[in-house]
């Protein structure tokens, strides 16, 4: 019996008739088989860009030392456009949604960036207002909690408060803690002042806070006056990115995607900022309400939760921050209520890290914890409190870069493997096989 093998052969289509002119209608059929152009828009993946290993090693560190060379040299005008454009991305989308009621983009922006310096006009001095009535209260209050002394015994509330702590230690076998001629000695201090070292330390306070507020307000009008420009030129960008680097089939467009992380972040974070706020102004409210914690707390809940709200905007360190000028108040009035308001905080911390921010946050950053702390300590670093509140939505944004790119950059394989070597191999023929 004879074996065959049997080879496929691939037949050469004959050109078609009548040429493949389009106007003649004969090419039809021929160009049906030709590859689509890739379209913008998601339809078609562009292969990606290998970068070699040459520039791997030397290429990237000199750009990277380059650009953080320049970056230092004028990081001030950095910060500003980077506060620009992540102030753009925020508003982008409500000027969007007055696109889309026909209102045009310029007048759209004007309409949303007067809302929005009504808004925050009206929130400042509604908040001011409560806070300089509140704080002179307690400044009066502290006053006289050090200074203001008892008929009967000649003691102020704070050398009272002393001597019951110190009676309190001695009657818990704690009595080798004394800390009531300390305590008195500090609060006579607290309380006979050198009135001219602290009206000189006051000016000289003045002085540097006019200068500051100058100078806030000289960046803040130019960080408006880029990015309304950035809002109003956004579309135009928008297009030139998608041409340039069109979105991949199912993936978001560059510019919507880094909108989409920045804003996420930011709404989750002032919505998070809003509830801790709110949860600890109620709490210390209704506790000095009730008579657990001395009297002043309930007058003064709304400027303390006012103070987490925005201290919770600092990440980590906002939290702790928040707590303490109700603890200090607390040892001002009475140094063992100071215990309740610590639990109450800690309480207030772990419903925080266990339910607010799992529930709210969800995956909005997406970022290693190590690469947050780095990137909070890097903005400190280079621009101090300011870089440390625009640190987490610069990484949100680069995160979405990051991925945008992931799928078009290639990086060349160190890793060579063993060289291949062809060689030419000749099949025999198959042999008949005898029955």
């Amino acid at each position: 019996m004879t074996v065959e093998r049997e080879v496929a052969v691939r037949l050469e289509r004959p050109p078609p008739v009548g040429g493949g002119d389009p106007a003649e209608g004969g090419g039809t059929i021929a160009r049906m088989g030709e590859t689509p152009p890739p379209v913008v828009g998601g339809r078609g993946q562009p292969a990606p860009v290998e970068i070699p290993r040459w520039i791997q090693l030397v290429g990237l560190p000199v750009i990277l030392l380059l650009a953080w060379a320049v970056a230092g040299a004028v990081r001030h005008a950095v910060f500003l456009f980077l506060v620009a454009a992540l102030v753009a991305l925020l508003l982008n989308p409500l000027v969007r949604a007055l696109g889309r009621m026909r209102i045009p983009r310029g007048f759209g922006v004007a309409i949303v960036y007067l809302t929005f310096a009504a808004v925050l006009v009206i929130a400042v001095v509604s908040l001011a207002t409560v806070v300089v009535d509140q704080g002179q209260t307690a400044s009066n209050r502290v006053d006289d909690y050090l200074t203001n002394e008892n008929g009967r015994t000649g003691e102020t509330g704070a050398e009272r408060d002393v001597d019951r702590l110190q009676h309190w230690l001695d009657t818990h076998r704690l009595g080798r803690i004394q800390i009531e001629e300390q305590g008195r000695d500090f609060v006579d201090q607290l309380g006979s002042g050198d009135v001219e070292k602290v009206t000189r330390t006051v000016i000289d306070w003045a002085e540097g806070a006019a200068l500051g507020v100058f100078a806030f307000l000289f960046g803040l009008v130019l960080v408006l006056v880029v990015s309304v420009y950035m809002l109003l030129d956004f579309n135009r960008l928008h297009r030139a990115i998608d041409r340039r680097f069109p979105p991949a089939p199912g993936q978001q467009s560059l510019l919507p995607s880094i909108e989409a992380s920045v804003g996420g972040y930011v709404k989750g974070q002032l919505l998070v900022s809003a509830i801790m706020g709110a949860s600890a102004g109620v709490s210390l409210w209704l506790l000095g309400t009730i008579g657990w914690l001395p009297a002043g707390f309930e007058t003064y809940a709304i400027l303390f939760g006012a103070w987490v709200a925005v201290a919770e905007l600092i990440p980590y360190l906002g939290p702790w921050l928040g707590a303490i000028p109700a603890v200090l108040y607390a040892l001002v009035v009475e140094p063992l209520s100071a215990v309740w308001v610590v639990l109450l905080f800690l309480a207030i911390h772990q419903i925080e890290g266990h339910i607010v921010i799992p529930k709210v946050m969800g995956n909005a950053l997406r970022l290693h914890p190590l690469l947050v702390i780095f990137g909070l300590l890097a903005g400190g670093e280079i621009y101090g409190l300011p870089g440390v509140l625009v640190a987490l939505p610069t990484l949100a944004a680069g995160r979405a870069v990051w991925e945008f790119f992931g799928t078009r950059i290639k990086l060349e394989s160190w890793d060579e493997g063993e060289p291949t070597v062809p060689v030419e191999v000749e099949l025999e023929p198959p042999k008949a096989v005898r029955g």
